[in-house]
């Protein structure tokens, strides 16, 4: 594995990497609590710091180290700080199979187990265990029972609390039971901004400020714990982002070069809303639609929404469907005919929103101006301000659903 490049710390990196050193004022405190904008340095720091804390306080004791998944965990903070560590002299040997890493140096050796905190399930999985730390990353993405499960398996003398976090709604459990309270808790609170990583280069910081607006841009850049109101896409741009004439790769598919995929959000009462898009080199464009109200008409079954897909479909080689998976009856419909391949759709609302919100406004989104209801829907798809989390009002939302089923799954993984 190639050496960590460290490039110069900036003064929230330096002290995240000593609060707990002895001399420190903070020493004493149960934990720390790092939060603030993307890409402002915190992961990194976060997790080296926490790792050398305990190999120079401890030997032989376990510790936990959480992502939201196993896999983000793996790729975001394990391979850095594997990386980093190395770089130090400390051996990291990774055991998969029991998802742990034995750290040894300084003439000790501690277990790090690996957690994912990705629903109310998760809790289950680190019962049990006795810790002497844990480390949480983008603990405002974890489920409060799993958090809590986790803090309460650090029982060992002088163990302490790690959260790291890019912020989520002012009404957020962690926001309220930590963040606000972290004095009480007598836990340390560092605000990181993008200026806290002194590695990124003007440039790179104003592309991030371009990618997101409104609550987004908030959250993400100005790091802070904002509400959603108003509109959820009220940057919609009409020049930017609707086209009256398709790119030749929609226009005429033999040409090749561009994939095809339909996005169902489905409805038997509610509308049911389905999108043709064509994604090449990175932008996806909506081609045609099909959108039926039952409430307005007469409700169709399955096998009259599959035809109308088929419909929709036309000469286009559709690669994917990509539906919501609680359609079973819909899913089985389309799977019995067996044109279309089925792909289940990650229906993450706030995440999905976010990428949506990202990509619409670097210009990666296209509707075409005959995909009238996707463009009704843009105008009054709002946040539910009465809500005391980050909430859509459930009117208006059925093409928003298909489009952000089609970006989560397709545009972010790739296909």
């Amino acid at each position: 594995m190639a050496a960590f490049q460290w490039g110069p710390l900036s003064r929230r990196q330096k002290q995240v990497l000593s609060w707990w050193r002895p001399g420190s004022p903070v020493a004493d405190y149960d934990g720390i609590i790092a939060d603030g904008a993307i890409r402002s340095g915190k992961t990194v720091c976060m997790s080296l710091s926490f790792v050398l804390w305990a190999m120079e306080g401890f030997e032989g004791q376990s510790f936990a180290i959480c992502g939201k998944t196993l896999g983000s965990l793996r790729r975001n903070v394990i391979a850095p700080l594997t990386s980093m560590l190395q770089g130090r002299n400390l051996s990291v040997t990774d055991h998969r199979t029991d998802n742990r890493l034995d750290i040894s140096g300084m003439g000790r050796t501690n277990r790090f187990y690996l957690f994912g905190g990705k629903d109310e399930r998760s809790q289950d999985f680190i019962q049990g265990i006795t810790l002497a730390g844990v480390f949480f990353d983008e603990v405002a993405l974890m489920p409060q029972s799993f958090v809590s499960q986790a803090t309460a398996r650090c029982s060992v003398e002088g163990s302490k609390l790690w959260f790291n976090c890019n912020p989520d709604g002012p009404y957020h459990w962690f926001y309220r039971s930590w963040v606000t309270q972290c004095r009480r808790l007598h836990l340390v609170y560092l605000h990181f901004t993008m200026e806290d990583n002194l590695s990124l280069s003007e440039e790179v910081k104003a592309r991030y400020r371009r990618q997101y607006t409104g609550v987004f841009y908030r959250r993400y850049i100005l790091g802070q714990w904002a509400a959603a109101e108003g509109l959820v896409y009220h940057h919609f741009d009409r020049e930017k982002n609707v086209v009256a004439r398709l790119p030749d790769c929609c226009a005429q598919p033999k040409l090749g070069g561009g994939q095809y995929y339909i996005s169902i959000d489905y409805g038997t009462r509610n509308p049911f809303s389905a999108g043709l898009w064509c994604l090449y080199e990175g932008t996806a464009t909506r081609i045609r639609e099909y959108y039926y109200d039952g409430r307005k008409k007469d409700p169709r079954t399955d096998e009259e929404h599959y035809k109308a897909l088929e419909e929709l479909a036309g000469e286009y080689p559709v690669d994917k469907l990509v539906i919501d998976p609680s359609a079973a009856s819909m899913i089985e419909t389309i799977r019995r005919h067996g044109r279309f391949r089925v792909r289940a759709a990650r229906n993450q609302v706030a995440e999905g929103i976010a990428d949506v919100t990202r990509l619409l406004s670097q210009g990666k989104i296209k509707i075409h101006e005959s995909c009238t209801d996707c463009l009704r829907e843009f105008a009054s798809y709002r946040w539910d301000d009465k809500a005391a989390e980050d909430r859509v009002i459930k009117e208006n939302d059925h093409a928003m659903d298909d489009m952000r089923y089609f970006v989560r799954t397709i545009m972010r993984k790739g296909g």
